[in-house]
């Protein structure tokens, strides 16, 4: 058996997928937060809006089904990522990473429920037109999509700050190794 050196970064698709779903990520909950939450029921551009949002959602989620299979696949080939020196900030890096995926499929999930159980899909899909469902707020999926999106939103925040501490403060190379270049 042979002793194969591991690589020092993740795989040029990883990283791609890694930065194109944090992007679209922060588009979509930018979309959702600023755009199509404060954006009456009844005003004309609303039913567009949502066909934007719930196919990037979809995509988005897809996307990150990928990127976790492609994850799964590669991570055996890359070194293990050092130790920050804090059990804990270990602890909660983990947590942060495993969220993330969680809170994302969650959130897909959830948009997939509302506009399944409100009818909304008939709306923006079914090309009949009409108007976007009354009790579109008041659904429980609808509310746990807000709520998924603030803990997203929490986690971003966190992994943001964690990478760039690692890579000012413990000058570890870890924010190296979610780049592209030799691995």
């Amino acid at each position: 058996m042979t002793n194969a050196r591991k690589a020092t970064r993740h795989h040029p698709l990883l990283v791609g997928l890694h930065w194109l779903t944090g992007l679209m990520l922060l588009l979509a909950l930018g979309m959702g937060t600023f755009a199509l939450a404060p954006m009456p029921l009844d005003a004309p551009d609303k039913v567009g809006a949502l066909k934007g949002h719930m196919s990037f959602g979809v995509l988005l989620g897809v996307l990150m089904l990928v990127r976790l299979g492609v994850h799964v696949l590669t991570v055996k080939t890359v070194e293990p990522t050092p130790s920050s020196g804090s059990a804990a900030k270990d602890a909660l890096a983990k947590v942060v990473h495993v969220g993330l995926y969680v809170l994302v499929f969650a959130m897909v999930g959830s948009g997939l429920a509302t506009s399944l159980t409100t009818g909304l899909s008939e709306v923006v899909w079914g090309g009949v037109g009409g108007a976007v469902p009354a009790n579109l707020h008041e659904v429980a999926p609808r509310i746990a999509h807000g709520w998924i999106a603030k803990g997203i939103a929490l986690l971003v925040v966190l992994h943001v700050a964690g990478a760039l501490m690692r890579h000012f403060v413990n000058r570890d190379g870890t924010l190296g190794r979610m780049w592209f270049g030799k691995r």
